[in-house]
């Protein structure tokens, strides 16, 4: 039930349909840059994986799906608030599909599906990455950049962010924001690619907030 699935990250996945109502703002995107390197004046901050996920959503015409998935490590080095280096590793193996009752048969389909080489082909691709290449205020607000690596294509995307630091604990949270499968050559069912879908495609956007708890190293 291939165009039951996906309709992320869909995740990441990653996780991308719906109707076009209410979705979030896409993430600038552009080629790869340079990742950030770590700076001896930094506090480095280790990612706590079991209190740290992403949410998906994922759109196509005849409704949404939404999840969740997790990271299996990740590093954040931050100066006076912000951060200036940092690498997550997203666990693709971790893909939850939250809209279907576990126990209903569609779950176990969509979520396999998702995992197939129609999506984020898991077998191959067990792991996602995103790794910081810089961090600025823009109108107001603090944009974290950093290059997104699903299966073998890498672009640099950039989204509105909030960090907060207590003691040893820092957390940073995004605002809701969206990427473009097809930049990330995931074929399934996108209109990018395919001019005889009709009804039956699946948005190319794929909605992700992430939240991250980090303790210092």
């Amino acid at each position: 039930m291939k165009s039951n699935f996906f309709n992320f990250f869909t995740l990441i996945a990653l996780i991308t349909f719906s109707s076009c109502g209410d979705k979030a703002k896409e993430a600038d995107t552009t080629k790869a840059k340079d990742a950030a390197v770590a700076e001896s004046s930094s506090v480095s901050y280790a990612v706590d994986t079991d209190k740290s996920t992403i949410e998906w959503k994922g759109f196509k015409p005849t409704g949404t799906h939404n999840g969740t998935i997790a990271l299996s490590a990740g590093k954040l080095n931050v100066i006076d608030g912000a951060v200036k280096y940092g690498k997550f590793i997203v666990n693709m193996n971790s893909i939850v599909v939250n809209d279907i009752p576990v126990e209903e048969e569609e779950n176990a389909k969509l979520t396999g599906h998702l995992m197939s080489a129609d999506f984020f082909n898991v077998e191959s691709h067990p792991t996602s990455k995103f790794e910081v290449t810089g961090m600025e205020t823009k109108e107001g607000k603090s944009m974290l950049s950093g290059n997104l690596t699903i299966k073998e294509t890498t672009n640099n995307i950039s989204f509105p962010v909030a960090v907060s630091l207590n003691e040893d604990t820092m957390t940073l949270t995004s605002e809701a924001f969206t990427i473009d499968r097809s930049k990330w050559n995931i074929k399934y069912g996108s209109k990018s690619f395919f001019d005889d879908l009709g009804d039956k495609f699946i948005n190319d956007d794929i909605e992700l907030k992430i939240t991250l708890t980090a303790n210092k190293a």
